[in-house]
């Protein structure tokens, strides 16, 4: 099937979330002519439009700290103009509060989150990793959002699995929403 519409991502980690969650809210996101593309990085979005056939529906997610990027990106590629986050989301682009990664450890609770860290065999590594004195004072979802960091791929897909479809992170939930509607 002709692509017809193209969720950008920054990275594989984004990209594996929205497909875990396009699978089980029932998509067959390949069936119906939707393209999840890791970009490399917010500050490749520029490039990313360029890129892509201007019949295809483009939508977009990406961390709180990279909406200035992608907001220039867009204006720049004429998608839109003073583009603030209530427009951004209008157009199909939606921003996640600090990263994905925040976003899913606050909606499973940090109880959830260990118990998957410790299903991934993983809990004395997190252990070892709060330990550090940097990470000491840092709350438990913070350690949990730590610790993520350099697992996010791994971890993704666990986390979007392990949700409660009621409790899906709004950004998340409303990209794969604007596209498959």
């Amino acid at each position: 099937m002709k692509t017809r519409a193209v969720v950008l991502v920054e990275g594989i980690s984004d990209r594996l979330a929205v497909e875990t969650l396009a699978e089980r809210r029932g998509h067959d996101l390949d069936a119906e002519g939707i393209a999840v593309i890791a970009i490399g990085g917010a500050h490749a979005l520029g490039n990313a439009l360029r890129k892509l056939d201007p019949d295809v529906e483009v939508v977009g997610l990406c961390d709180a700290g990279e909406e200035d990027a992608f907001r220039r990106a867009l204006e720049a590629s004429g998608v839109g103009t003073a583009l603030d986050r209530a427009s951004l989301e209008a157009l199909g682009f939606y921003v996640c509060e600090e990263d994905l990664e925040d976003e899913l450890v606050r909606a499973l609770g940090c109880a959830r989150v260990t118990d998957i860290i410790d299903g991934q065999d993983e809990t004395s590594r997190f252990r070892t990793f709060q330990k550090q004195p940097e990470k000491r004072e840092l709350s438990l979802g913070a350690q949990l959002r730590g610790f993520m960091w350099n697992r996010k791929i791994r971890y993704a897909p666990l986390l979007v699995g392990a949700l409660e479809l009621d409790r899906v992170p709004r950004p998340l939930d409303g990209v794969l929403a604007h596209v498959t509607r």
